[in-house]
């Protein structure tokens, strides 16, 4: 008699759901096992996030431009799909600091902004005199007595005062979450810096003992050329192509929403908004959490969820000819203190970092605004974002005429906020879910990491479990 199968049903078709969809049938093909994949996602197109325009030459992000290539999940995903060969690492070059109206390089030895050693940051013009010595402070300062979760700003400024933090670590981490310092996370973020205050008690001492020392590898010319990051020489949206193209036949519906959710036995009854129904044995919800609380509204679950707060941000391309835009600082890009009087929080030099992207002759700059607090320039018409953009940029490097073209993107609501109690705040939804629709998983930016590795591995866990409960004898 042949085996019923058994559908699992992924909601949303961001890299969380097409990691999730992908190994859900990886794992059926090789443990033959009787599964049945749908992905359903409510645009038009997959890849969430993942947004690459391909224009005269240029390869142009409008959402994550790379990964972390200490994080392998992403450089595995890409393997498994056949596309590890379309993979380029980032060049190398001088990060810099925005402060006081100065680009300031980060100092040598920093590590996520904790100082490894002390001749460059002694030597820094990021901090005074009298900064430095209370950053130097942290050599000689007790461990916290805090056991539970605390803000990032809270643990940092103990450490090393409030000119370091604003300088240097609150520029550094909280970029990608645009968010508020002092509000956010250290369990939920960063919280292996509370393990090395926990073990070491001296931050400076106790990553300059677990930093791995990097033997950097030199072109023909003596420069480094290997950087920490990869991304794809076509651009990132080359894996959600790839992933879609693998995906078994009739496995993706598109431009499609789910109405209704409810229980019908020990399955789940999902009503979607073309009038078909789907009952699935297991659900993988890959959603924003905001998504995810409307979906269970109605049931009265997920409510918790609406506390974790989101913060809408923008990018904003810009292709120049090489002659139009004049660096005299060597690097990669920037990032913005927030003493600054500037809209734009960080800019990232494309045409340094990712030589692939940008063709001959030409420059491509990407710059950042939004973040929590500083949402309206957001709002603005294109025109209004790019005059404030570049009229940020003018004061920095010396621009003639308007760019070739411009690419702006809104990402509106969208960026979630791990304030602190985060990670309290999702294991209450997932607690409410096990209880009530126990075969209902959530996964994806808003919980448990919101870089691109850390949503494949949701993904990849949250089919481990969905596995492990419908085929255990």
């Amino acid at each position: 008699m042949i085996e019923q199968k058994k559908k699992v049903v992924v909601v949303g078709g961001g890299i969380t759901g097409l990691a999730a969809a992908f190994y859900m049938q990886k794992a059926a093909r090789e443990r033959n096992l009787p599964i049945e994949v749908v992905l359903i996602e409510a645009n038009n197109r997959l890849g969430g996030k993942i947004q690459t325009v391909r224009r005269d030459g240029f390869v142009v992000e409008r959402g994550p431009d790379s990964f972390l290539i200490r994080k392998k999940s992403m450089e595995i995903f890409a393997e498994d799909l056949g596309i590890e060969g379309e993979l380029v690492r980032n060049a190398t070059g001088q990060a810099h600091i925005l402060v006081n109206g100065q680009l300031q390089p980060i100092p040598p030895g920093s590590v996520m902004g904790i100082p490894t050693k002390m001749g460059p940051f002694l030597g820094s013009g990021l901090f005074s005199l009298s900064g430095k010595l209370r950053a130097a402070g942290d050599l000689f300062l007790p461990r916290s007595g805090i056991e539970g979760d605390q803000s990032l700003g809270h643990f940092f400024r103990r450490r090393f005062g409030r000119e370091m933090v604003e300088n240097l670590i609150e520029p550094l981490l909280s970029g990608v979450y645009a968010g508020d310092i002092d509000q956010m996370s250290l369990q939920s973020t960063y919280p292996q810096f509370y393990q090395v205050e926990k073990k070491h008690r001296s931050l400076i001492l106790g990553m300059k003992k677990t930093t791995p020392k990097q033997v950097p590898q030199k072109d023909g010319h003596g420069a480094s050329k290997q950087g920490a990051f990869h991304s794809f020489r076509n651009g990132l949206e080359t894996i959600v192509e790839a992933a879609e193209q693998q995906l078994e036949p009739g496995t993706v519906k598109k431009g499609i929403r789910i109405e209704s959710i409810s229980k019908q036995g020990d399955q789940t009854l999902l009503e979607l908004n073309n009038g078909e129904t789907v009952l699935a044995d297991a659900v993988i919800v890959t959603t924003g959490h905001m998504a995810a609380s409307q979906l269970f509204a109605s049931h009265g679950l997920l409510e918790g969820l609406k506390e974790i707060q989101t913060t809408s941000v923008a990018t904003v391309a810009l292709a120049f000819p090489a002659d139009a835009v004049v660096q005299d600082k060597e690097g990669t890009g920037f990032l913005v203190s927030r003493n600054g009087n500037y809209s734009i929080t960080a800019c990232t030099w494309v045409h340094r970092k990712w030589p692939t992207t940008t063709p001959e002759g030409k420059i491509l700059l990407r710059a950042f605004v939004g973040r929590i607090g500083e949402e309206a320039i957001v709002d603005l018409p294109d025109d209004e974002i790019e005059r404030i953009v570049l009229e940020d940029l003018g004061k920095i490097l010396t621009i003639k005429g308007k760019p070739d073209f411009s690419v702006i993107t809104r990402f509106k609501e969208d960026r979630p906020q791990y304030r602190v109690g985060h990670r309290e705040r999702v294991d209450a939804a997932r607690a409410e879910l096990q209880k009530e629709f126990p075969n209902v998983k959530l996964a994806g930016a808003s919980y448990n990491g919101v870089g691109l590795p850390d949503c494949i591995d949701q993904g990849k866990a949250a089919v481990e479990e969905v596995l492990g409960e419908l085929f255990t004898n």
